[in-house]
């Protein structure tokens, strides 16, 4: 735009100097067939050899005038064209920058997405471990729990077989009569002992 303005202004300043011609240290205005000098028609007042050197000399003018025109219209065509170009690519540019920024936002979305499902992923895997913990006491419990109860049980049935043992001895011994009375307050209180322990053991079970 700034160079089609500078291209006008030459032009209009050489349209403004086109009918002037110096000659002889003397500018003359050519209009026609009229030779002015400051306004004044000096065309009778001048030589015939002048007129024609002074209308020679205005035609090479003009015919300058003209070129510098054609050449301003060529360069106003070409500072178009440039213009054209430079618009053309500046909006090449700017689709490139929104396709780049379009791309980035792209990665970044999809960036955003796998940190999400990452995230998730980590807090679904805590989950589980804290689940597995759980488990694991839960299980760690029942056996302890488990162990108790065969342990009570053995207990019982080692105490309740002491208990018979000791009755069966006693009926035993009995039968044969071969306990004497203080034998056989011995082995009662015995046998009260073991059915106390039999009975201990049967409520731990």
């Amino acid at each position: 735009m700034k160079i089609w303005m500078i291209i006008a202004c030459m032009v209009f300043g050489l349209t403004l100097q086109a009918q002037e011609v110096v000659f002889k240290e003397v500018t003359y205005q050519v209009k026609g067939n009229k030779i002015l000098k400051d306004g004044t028609d000096v065309t009778k007042v001048l030589s015939v050899e002048d007129q024609e050197q002074i209308k020679e000399a205005f035609s090479i003018k003009k015919a300058e005038l003209e070129k510098a025109k054609v050449e301003a219209e060529k360069a106003k065509k070409e500072a178009k064209v440039e213009a054209d170009k430079a618009k053309e690519e500046a909006k090449r540019v700017k689709e490139e920058n929104k396709k780049t920024e379009a791309a980035l936002k792209k990665k970044e979305e999809e960036r955003k997405a796998k940190e999400k499902v990452l995230k998730n992923e980590e807090k679904e895997q805590k989950k589980q471990a804290k689940e597995l913990k759980k488990a694991q006491k839960e299980q760690k419990k029942a056996e302890k729990a488990l162990k108790a109860k065969e342990k009570a049980k053995a207990n019982f049935e080692k105490a309740s077989e002491k208990h018979e043992d000791a009755i069966a001895k006693y009926e035993k011994l009995k039968n044969k009569g071969k306990l004497s009375p203080v034998d056989e307050t011995k082995s009662l209180e015995k046998i009260e002992k073991l059915k106390e322990k039999a009975e201990k053991a049967k409520g731990k079970l």
